[in-house]
């Protein structure tokens, strides 16, 4: 080896979901690990016509280099999205990325030193561990619980450069934080200074009722907030967003520049072209109803065949199951387990960023079907007896 890595990239490490995926492709293996939308929902009909649009209209201002902060007219956009949901910010707050998990890495370019605090809730989305790491921080866990962080446990992050939270459909909880408990979190970070970072990619994916206003419209000057269009049009597109204070704002952007220049002009036209006129108004309610009757699929099977001491959320939204199983079953010592049986999922300890809790595990619904979610809690049922 010729080449001194940085410190920072000793702190690099594998994605325990993507190396699962990889098991997963094998033949015959049902997922239930992924947290992947569903490719029938993918508007391919209508991103085909998009394309056509834009490459006969703008071809040439599409496929050249592009502001870094965005296509003006998808920020102005998504400013007039975020007003509606009661955060009333400016298109030049918002800036478009390469998907909301580029906006984590921006965060922690800019907002974290080596030794410094962040504050993240127990348990917590793998994926922001992943972009905070080569920044040095130092994690502190907040305690949650069904309702997201109990507000007094934010004292322990006192100091912290900020608090990332997932208030919608949590991965990998599968919560969503009420009303009551938004604002109890929200003035308990504001007494003591604390700075929010809210991500939000599973906000529209409520089933039965619409979740609560985010944190940004309570305390919008110390709140960066991330979206997403992944989850509600398609993934590769690689698009997200994030909206952040006026005096944030500039060096979000100067890291952004640093790290690709701009996102993908071409894609972001393409977007604008297919939501502009209001086409999610009817798009992601056949996403919202599609996900409901594969919740509704995983419950019941959770129910009929989950042996004693097992404990589960029922989602009200989003992706994700998240199962406590018995005391001693260690869910990442019982995947291989599973897998021979012919399922699998993400086990629970890697989504801890301290103490994790070992008989935990994450399981997504919205990528098979009713009868392959039968099917495969019926084979994790199996392996947690044979392993207990």
């Amino acid at each position: 080896m010729n080449f001194q890595m940085a410190r920072r990239a000793e702190r690099m490490n594998p994605s325990i979901i993507r190396e699962i995926l990889k098991v997963t492709e094998r033949p015959g293996i049902i997922s239930l690990a992924g947290g992947l939308p569903s490719p029938d929902s993918f508007p391919v009909e209508a991103m085909r016509a998009a394309c056509e649009r834009v490459l006969r209209d703008t071809p040439h201002e599409a496929l050249q280099y592009a502001a870094s902060e965005g296509f003006a007219p998808l920020r102005e956009w998504v400013a007039a999205e975020m007003a509606a949901q009661g955060l009333q910010a400016d298109a030049s707050q918002v800036l478009i990325t390469t998907g909301s998990q580029q906006g984590l890495d921006l965060v922690g370019k800019v907002l974290i030193d080596p030794g410094s605090g962040v504050a993240v809730e127990r348990p917590t989305y793998l994926g922001a561990l992943q972009a905070f790491a080569p920044y040095e921080p130092e994690i502190v866990s907040v305690e949650c619980d069904d309702d997201g962080p109990i507000p007094q446990a934010l004292e322990a992050a006192r100091g912290s450069r900020f608090l990332y939270l997932l208030p919608n459909f949590q991965n990998p909880s599968g919560r969503c934080m009420s009303a009551a408990r938004r604002a109890q979190v929200s003035d308990a970070a504001r007494a003591i200074g604390l700075p929010i970072v809210e991500d939000n990619p599973y906000g529209d994916l409520w089933f039965d009722a619409e979740p609560p206003p985010p944190l940004a419209a309570r305390w919008a000057e110390g709140t960066v907030y991330l979206g997403s269009f992944s989850k509600v049009l398609a993934p590769g597109l690689r698009l997200g967003y994030v909206v952040a204070p006026p005096a944030l704002f500039p060096k979000l952007l100067q890291a952004k520049q640093a790290a690709d220049l701009h996102s993908p002009g071409f894609n972001q036209r393409v977007v604008h072209e297919v939501i502009r006129d209001g086409f999610l108004r009817e798009h992601v309610p056949t996403i919202r109803a599609r996900y409901k009757a594969q919740r509704d699929a995983m419950r019941a099977a959770l129910e009929t065949h989950m042996p004693a001491g097992c404990h589960w959320n029922v989602p009200v939204g989003g992706m994700f199951f998240w199962v406590e199983l018995p005391e001693g079953v260690d869910a990442t010592a019982m995947l291989p387990k599973a897998v021979e049986r012919g399922m699998a999922y993400v086990p629970g300890a890697a989504f801890f960023a301290d103490h994790a809790k070992a008989n935990t595990l994450r399981l997504s619904f919205v990528t098979v079907s009713p009868a392959q979610i039968e099917q495969g809690i019926g084979m994790l049922a199996q392996a947690i007896e044979e392993f207990a």
